[in-house]
């Protein structure tokens, strides 16, 4: 499987002067799954767009699977990073659901029982099983934005990025990405997501980045990151923790970043109590 390594990482935007990304080390090995998270413009974006070209560095390396991504072409890239953006008119642009899903892997190589058990896995990962011949555009926003998603998971990626992949998204859109998140990582491959849902982000991912102005301050588990002693470095970010990991500390828990690791620690003292 992939690994991804970014070294010295630095992307400067030219016309606008801006140092997007300024130094950034950065190791994620195969089959974790990672969120990244800071405020609009701390870089979250510009990272994820190194991993399959659509971006170079202006200076620093990214290496994807032990090889330099400048030496690669986008289409190399591509066939090891699948990228769902942020917005899915960006990336939707066939005339049928199944030909969106059907594009990526058919120009991967693959045909016959291979493509259709992709689509069809990935059709009924993201609820879309029945939509075959519908025109993405008469589907709402936000099954357009699960189209995306089932376009890149039909490919199959060693790796996958998410860029804000629950926004619009009602619980149930939510849990299907979710489910499609742990899906790919029980198969061995790389998730990485872009979320300022702080709360799916503590729920879904075993590390969380935190980047503020192009560098990394803080790099953990969700008990480390959104822990009472990284709050002031959040805040730096205009970032909170998850409503748990305030109401975790307030009672005197620790780090409960979770509504699970949360209740589990209050169940634990209530039997404590009944114990004693």
């Amino acid at each position: 499987m992939t690994e991804l390594r970014a070294s010295d990482l630095v992307h400067v935007y030219p016309a606008a002067g801006v140092r997007a990304l300024d130094g950034i080390d950065l190791l994620i090995e195969a089959g974790e799954t990672v969120a990244l998270i800071g405020q609009n413009g701390s870089g979250k974006t510009t990272l994820a767009r190194h991993l399959n070209g659509l971006l170079r560095p202006s200076s620093g390396r990214v290496l994807v699977d032990g090889r330099d991504a400048a030496e690669l072409t986008v289409a190399q890239l591509a066939a090891q990073v699948g990228l769902v953006f942020q917005d899915p008119d960006r990336q939707v642009f066939a005339g049928s659901v199944l030909a969106e899903v059907e594009f990526g892997p058919r120009n991967l190589g693959r045909s016959g029982d291979e493509l259709r058990g992709a689509v069809r896995e990935s059709l009924a990962a993201c609820g879309l099983e029945g939509e075959e011949r519908t025109n993405p555009y008469d589907l709402g926003q936000s099954r357009r934005k699960l189209l995306a998603l089932a376009s890149v998971l039909a490919m199959r990626t060693p790796v996958v990025v998410l860029d804000e992949p629950t926004t619009g998204q009602d619980p149930r859109g939510v849990e299907r990405v979710r489910a499609a998140i742990a899906d790919i990582a029980s198969k061995g491959r790389t998730v990485l997501a872009i979320s300022h849902d702080m709360r799916f982000v503590a729920e879904t991912f075993s590390r969380v980045i935190v980047l503020r102005s192009g560098r990394i301050i803080l790099d953990g588990s969700p008990s480390e990151v959104f822990g009472a002693a990284a709050w002031d470095a959040l805040r730096s970010t205009y970032l909170e923790p998850p409503l748990s990991a305030r109401i975790g500390d307030r009672l005197g828990q620790g780090s409960t970043p979770t509504d699970a690791s949360l209740i589990a620690r209050l169940s634990g003292d209530e039997a404590q109590e009944q114990k004693a």
